[in-house]
């Protein structure tokens, strides 16, 4: 074994020939694996089987939950969310199996008609623009863009996005709002420390209406006894008099089933009730016998604690694949690659040599391995290094994933071996 970055013309050429013959075995093989989206395994989804056995579908104080009504969700569903957001009941909005279709409704509502506080429909603005912390999450940025906004990437660190650079942006009053996944992001899995969450709460932005979309996703998701906690936004916004400022979302779509689960929203009282008004036109109510079905099922936080070491159990290990094979299959050639090793959240970030990301993943496609796309974590799709790629450890089986990433690790150093010899 060798430093890559140490080898001169000639050894490089006889690494790429062993390489190339090591890969070309893999593709010979006609795998057909998929790691190229953060889904849970068949084995997670049995989990919460029993979620689907209730015949009682009558909430507290007699209400069904199979008519019309309580558009803001179920009180008993109210108080389950804003415990597991650290909000009071009053300030949660209750709604079907998606939390990205409710950040697109807010997206929607504030370029249609705007929030309280602003001048206005942000779509109105001459060029409207948004934040968006990068690597991150590929659907919030695609949701801007559907829109029309300007994005404008800020680097992220291991305590989050840039907060100079958030800062100096927020002065602009085009700019209005910032997409944030605080808790083991998406695709890095670092955690705001209390300092970023703190500047985002009292910094200056100049448009009235500056919302941050606070995508709390993982938020019950750890992958070992330390979990990382983040302070409670909207408690720091209104104790620097900013509380209209955050828009909080969860769901528990990586806890029961990604298709049939439930997300919620919290907000401040005035934002909620703004928001409410203006869901009264599309919708008369969600789902809320599935609402009720999860409550009775999960109970509360120590019942989703509880819940979440049996996912645990399943997810943990395949982690601890994936970084076991980086230390054995890419470690040892110098620094060509490095990852991140987040204590929670659903992905890992893999950094290889600058412009060698989107030749791995070719490479790992023509021989039965699908990532997802080198730059999905960028707007617009664009990595402008050409280095992260997001890895999704669990989906497939322990044995299947070993094996994926032994032949990505090979497609890592070949890539890199073809940088270094100028191909």
């Amino acid at each position: 074994m060798a430093d890559y970055l140490a080898l001169d013309k000639a050894a490089l050429e006889e690494e790429h020939s062993a390489l190339l013959a090591a890969y070309e075995k893999y593709a010979a093989r006609g795998l057909k694996l998929d790691m190229s989206r953060g889904k849970p395994s068949a084995e997670q989804l049995d989990l919460s089987m029993n979620l689907l056995y209730m015949t009682d579908y009558h909430g507290e104080g007699g209400t069904d939950a199979r008519n019309y009504g309580s558009l803001e969700g179920m009180p008993e569903a109210r108080r389950f969310f804003a415990e597991m957001l650290q909000v009071q009941p009053q300030e949660v909005i209750v709604g079907g199996n998606s939390s990205l279709q409710m950040m697109y409704d807010q997206v929607a509502l504030g370029w249609r008609k705007g929030f309280p506080g602003g001048q206005g429909p942000w779509g109105k603005e001459a060029a409207p623009k948004f934040i968006c912390p990068v690597p991150g999450y590929d659907r919030h940025f695609r949701v801007t863009e559907e829109f029309g906004f300007e994005m404008l990437n800020v680097p992220m660190g291991p305590s989050g996005p840039d907060m100079d650079m958030v800062e100096r942006l927020a002065a602009d009053s085009a700019v209005k709002g910032i997409w944030c996944v605080p808790l083991y992001s998406n695709p890095d899995g670092y955690t705001y420390s209390d300092e970023t969450v703190r500047r985002l709460a009292r910094m200056k932005a100049a448009a009235p209406d500056f919302r941050i979309f606070w995508d709390n996703a993982y938020c019950v998701h750890h992958l070992t006894d330390s979990h990382d906690a983040v302070l409670n936004i909207l408690d720091e916004c209104r104790a620097a008099g900013n509380e209209n400022r955050p828009l909080l979302f969860c769901s528990l779509s990586k806890v029961t089933f990604p298709g049939a689960s439930v997300a919620a929203m919290a907000a401040s009282e005035e934002n909620i009730a703004h928001i409410v008004k203006n869901m009264l036109p599309m919708i008369i109510s969600y789902d809320k016998m599935n609402q009720l079905r999860h409550v009775r099922f999960l109970k509360d936080m120590q019942g989703v604690a509880a819940h979440m070491k049996k996912h645990r159990a399943i997810v943990a290990p395949k982690f601890e694949a994936v970084w076991q094979a980086f230390r054995d299959g890419l470690a040892p050639y110098g620094d060509i690659a490095r990852w991140t090793t987040p204590n929670g959240g659903y992905f890992i970030s893999l950094y290889t040599l600058e412009g060698c990301a989107k030749r791995t993943v070719q490479l790992c496609k023509e021989a039965g391995v699908v990532l997802t796309g080198a730059g999905a974590a960028f707007p617009y799709g664009r990595d402008e290094q050409d280095s992260n790629i997001r890895i999704a450890p669990t989906y497939p089986t322990l044995p299947e994933l070993r094996l994926a990433c032994e032949l990505l690790c090979i497609a890592v150093r070949l890539a890199s071996v073809e940088k270094l010899l100028g191909a």
